[in-house]
């Protein structure tokens, strides 16, 4: 099924307006929503998972109406939120059947067979029996994730997943996130350039409430080819670059500065041409030098 988003527009009561006539398609597998933070990232998924309801818009799952018909979405749906709390003292085992049973899995045989599965699925199994105190945080992540998965949800939410997490860790999550969205919609909230990268197959840009950008990475990434410049300059040189050029990011190192550039054409001062990444760009289009136009045009040749 897939996922749908018109024209969502969401106002809190202190004049922030987090979600600007948001609109979104939304296909099957890994989706990924990239923005720093205070986007509207997080407030798009609370009213995706049914906590909050727009000022105005439409949202569908398929026939499903998501604002209208919260119980039935509530039937498909899994979340993961940015911060989520646990019961320090219960064992993941026991906590993940006593929401099994929230969840209306009530035939007994069914749930712990439900139960098992998701916890050898997160590779949790070994360490069932644990009270979740002593979790690390990317074990947390794991149970978070298998909460969510309680009834099969055929559409999943994660919300700033990898934050905190060591390298491993990550890796693992990551991992199972792209198993799960080969049988369902899953939707990778983050600020992570490269969770998105490395895991989704489309992919939207939101800053200050507003989609900047709809496209799929690859070819976001290649419609942005042949425009983005690299140079390696002395931290005193970076003033006049800024001021010059269309500085698209700057990185330390080894005690100079890494510049890139978006430029149609050669800029000159001794840039040289670079492969474009997806960060290239997400800089590009918060800094407003590539958006919906390419992308389109991308999506056309693609056609």
């Amino acid at each position: 099924m897939e996922l749908t988003i018109r024209n969502i527009s969401k106002t809190y009561p202190n004049g922030v307006q987090a979600l600007k006539n948001a609109s979104l398609t939304i296909p099957p597998g890994m989706y990924g929503l990239l923005g720093p933070n205070g986007a509207g990232k997080s407030t798009l998924m609370r009213i995706l998972a049914t906590l909050q309801e727009p000022d105005e818009g439409q949202i569908h799952f398929g026939s499903l109406d998501v604002v209208r018909q919260k119980d039935k979405v509530r039937e498909t749906l899994g979340y993961l939120p940015q911060e989520f709390g646990v019961y320090r003292n219960v064992s993941a085992e026991r906590l993940l059947d006593h929401f099994a049973i929230l969840k209306g899995i009530t035939n007994r045989a069914a749930r712990t067979e439900a139960v098992q599965g998701l916890l050898r699925q997160t590779n949790l199994w070994e360490v069932r029996q644990q009270k979740l105190g002593g979790y690390s945080g990317g074990m947390r992540q794991r149970f978070g994730v298998a909460l969510a998965l309680l009834g099969n949800p055929k559409l999943l939410i994660v919300d700033e997943p990898t934050a905190g997490l060591d390298p491993s860790e990550r890796v693992r999550f990551l991992n199972l996130l792209c198993e799960l969205g080969e049988n369902a919609v899953v939707i990778l909230s983050t600020h992570i350039v490269e969770d998105v990268s490395e895991l989704c197959t489309h992919m939207a840009i939101i800053d200050k409430g507003e989609i900047l950008l709809e496209a799929e990475p690859l070819l976001a990434t290649e419609a942005l080819q042949g425009r983005v410049w690299r140079k390696i300059i002395d931290k005193d040189q970076l003033p006049l670059m800024q001021r010059e050029l269309a500085v698209i990011s700057t990185r330390l190192q080894a005690g100079k500065f890494v510049v890139r550039v978006y430029s149609e054409r050669a800029p000159g001062m001794g840039f040289e041409g670079t492969e474009a990444n997806l960060e290239d760009v997400y800089f590009s289009t918060m800094a407003g030098h590539f958006g919906q136009r390419r992308a389109q045009a991308a999506k056309e040749v693609a056609l």
